[in-house]
Parts: structure tokens; sequence; C-alpha cells
């Protein structure tokens, strides 16, 4: 490679990794997006943090591929990486040290996803942002670097909802509706149809035997929004509950930063929240309208990888051009209604 090939390297190696998809995209210094790539879930929780870091090579290489650039050589001047799980300071630490060791970048950086959510629904590092996606987390951040974050480490923390929580407690109230222990639901017959089986208890013993791949249980959260919008007044509770959860996490990370008397951002983002559901979007609109009457509610419709490459030519000390040029490779983010 010449030297004015050397000059024309990316700036960033941006990952955004979820726990149900990865989205990695190798960005120029000047905001051109060359290389992109998606796979898999990231769960270093469960696999460790140099396996999972490890499991994202094969998508490194295919940005890099596309890019034009080989790999097993530094590909990038700053490696971003916004990833799932990422809850705690050891976590970090560690995830750190494993990113650090592979020849993807002269530098890097680890946060946790929510906060590229953040920052792709946002011109600077100032807002709060809730995601409701497989589970549900939120951040806060002040150009001062002050944040507010919450453990999510699911229920031992006082975590609720998401796509995983909506079909846990959906599950919960069909198979009680079936045996008698609980109240009527038509979740009962809506689920067990979706996935072809007699009866909701027939697709928990299907889950369980391993006849039926766990991970499908995310598709509840469809069959339960089709079911509230028929009337059935325990997936309406199940979408009220959800908007309240959501509405409590942004009023606290707002209050935290002292952000609740100024107009500020809520980002809003994640599968859940991205679908806008009417039933979901509108409750939240008006929980937040009661309040924090100066939010200003916003649904990212960008991938969040978009975040984790801004962030990182943030990092690079990249201009509002640079910034304009990297958003127009994707969508924008888009009002809430009011």
């Amino acid at each position: 490679m010449n030297h004015r090939q050397e000059e024309q390297l990316p700036g960033v190696l941006a990952i955004d990794a979820g726990n149900s998809k990865t989205d990695v995209a190798l960005v120029s210094a000047d905001g051109a997006v060359l290389g992109t790539a998606r796979g898999g879930g990231f769960q270093p929780q469960l696999d460790g943090a140099e396996q999972a870091v490890a499991a994202l090579a094969p998508l490194v290489e295919e940005a890099a591929r596309q890019a034009g650039l080989r790999p097993g050589r530094v590909l990038t001047s700053h490696v971003s990486a916004c990833l799932a799980n990422a809850d705690l300071p050891v976590e970090e630490q560690q995830l750190s040290a494993a990113l650090a060791a592979r020849p993807w970048g002269a530098t890097s950086h680890v946060a946790n996803d929510t906060f590229g959510l953040l920052r792709a629904g946002t011109d600077g590092p100032r807002g709060v942002a809730v995601v409701c996606g497989a589970g549900i987390n939120c951040v806060g951040l002040l150009p001062d670097g002050r944040t507010a974050r919450f453990p999510a480490l699911g229920h031992l923390t006082g975590d609720w909802g998401g796509g995983g929580g909506l079909a846990a407690d959906a599950m919960w109230h069909a198979t009680r509706a079936e045996d008698g222990r609980g109240g009527p639901t038509a979740l009962a017959a809506a689920i067990a149809g979706h996935f072809g089986q007699p009866s909701a208890t027939a697709v928990a013993e299907a889950v369980h035997l391993g006849r039926l791949d766990r991970v499908r249980l995310h598709e509840i959260s469809r069959v339960l929004f089709a079911t509230a919008r028929a009337g059935d007044p325990t997936s309406l509770q199940l979408i009220d509950r959800q908007a309240d959860e959501i509405a409590r996490l942004a009023v606290v990370a707002l209050t935290r930063l002292d952000l609740l008397g100024e107009p500020t951002p809520v980002v809003l983002g994640g599968g859940v929240l991205a679908a806008r559901h009417p039933l979901l979007i509108d409750n939240l609109t008006a929980r937040l309208a009661e309040a924090a009457p100066l939010a200003e509610p916003r649904i990212v419709v960008a991938p969040p990888v978009l975040g984790a490459a801004l962030l990182g030519l943030d990092r690079l000390g990249a201009g509002p051009a640079v910034q304009r040029r990297l958003r127009s490779a994707y969508p924008t983010t888009a009002p809430v209604a009011a």
C-alpha cells in the first residue's frame, strides 16, 4: 500500500453489539462509510469477554474487505465499540482489554450500547436515551462527562420490560389462564396459534424440551400488541406497564442530571419502540408530557452503529460537516408526534 492509500485509511471502526444483533461500520476520517457488516447477538456474560470479542472478527474482516483493506493489520485510528452487557465498570474493563488486544485500531473505547443510541439521536453529548429492544436500559449524558446510568442486570436490579420481559409476562398470563390460576386472556389462544401449538402451555413445554428455539419467544411481543389492539385487557395492562417503565427510567435520568427544567432530547430506540405501536408511543408520550413537560422525545430510526461511529469521530475531533456526511448515509431520527 502506497503513502497515498495510507492517508485514506478509515478513521473509525464503529461497533454496535446488541443482545440480538451486531453492526460494524468502517468510516473514513471525513465521514464516508467504507464498509459494513451485520451479525448475531453479543453476550459476553455467557461467552466471556475474549470469546465474545473474538466472534466480532468475521464482521470486522467483511467490513475491511468492502473497504479494500487487509485484515491482520491496524485498520483504523480509533475503535468505537458500544456493547451490550457492558453494564458494570469491571465489564467495561474486561471488554476494553479484549478489544485492545485486536489489531483493529490504534486506540479503542468501550461504552454501553445505549450510549450509541443516545449519540445517534442527538447533535452532541447531551440528553437521555431509553432502549427497549430485547431488553431495556437507560443512560443520560452531559457535555461535562457526567452520566446517569442503571445497573441493568435484569430482575435482580429492578428492570422490567423489553421484548424478553413482555414475552415472559405474556406467557405467564397465558398459561395461568389455561390452568385456572389466572383470569381469561386472548393471549393464550393467540400465542398457541402463532407457534402452531394446541395451547400456550404446549409452547412452554416445546421450549423446555428444546423443540422450539427459546429465541423465538421474542416473537410474542408482536402477538401481544395484536391482542391489545383487539382490546384484550391483560395485553393492554402489559403495554401500559411498559410505557410507565420507560417513562420512569427517562424521568429518573433527567432528574439525576438536573435536566427536568430545560428542553432535553429523550431518545427512544430498540425494536419495541422503533415499531412505533400507537398503544405504546401515545401512552408513553402522555406520561412524559405530564412528568417531564420539557422533554423532547424522538425515535431513532437509524441503526445505533451510527452513534458508535459519531462517538468515534468525536474522539478524533471531527467537525459538524464530517458528522453531517456520516448521517446522510443513514436514516434520520423522527420526533414523536404530539
